[in-house]
């Protein structure tokens, strides 16, 4: 026994039978607890694989999203632009109603409707005939 300060230490003497089945429990212990990280860790790896492929499906989805969003987007931008430029045709179109005055009977001419020449049909095609002759269209002989 050696003294220290107020206690007393007792150096225990452990026999050597006692040491082998110490060591021969303790390998067990890590063998066993070995296998439980084994087990902790194989199992994190299928969660985390599992997770990663779970994100890209829902990564691929969003993407489609935003691409149709996008789309969207556009044609309600095209949209607003026709939108605006029909109201500023209407609003164009009441702000000349103001410009133009309205005309009464006496602001207009009337004109009197031109004679139509009426030729006969049989007169028409003799014309053309005779004028055929003369243009050589219709070649007499060979």
């Amino acid at each position: 026994m050696k003294p220290y300060g107020n206690q007393l230490n007792y150096k225990k003497n452990i026999s050597y039978e006692s040491k082998k089945n110490y060591e021969k429990i303790s390998t067990i212990n890590i063998k066993f607890i070995n296998k439980i990280f084994d087990t902790i860790n194989i199992s994190l790896l299928v969660l985390i694989s599992t997770l990663f492929f779970l994100s890209f499906d829902s990564q691929r989805k969003w993407s489609n999203t935003y691409k149709t969003l996008s789309k969207t987007r556009a044609i309600n931008n095209n949209l607003i632009d026709y939108i605006s430029k029909i109201e500023e045709f209407y609003i164009i179109e009441l702000e000349s109603l103001n410009s133009y005055r309205k005309t009464k009977p006496a602001d207009l001419i009337y004109l009197d409707k031109p004679v139509e020449k009426k030729e006969s049909l049989f007169k028409k095609n003799l014309s053309s005939f005779i004028e055929g002759f003369s243009d050589s269209k219709y070649q007499r002989g060979y």
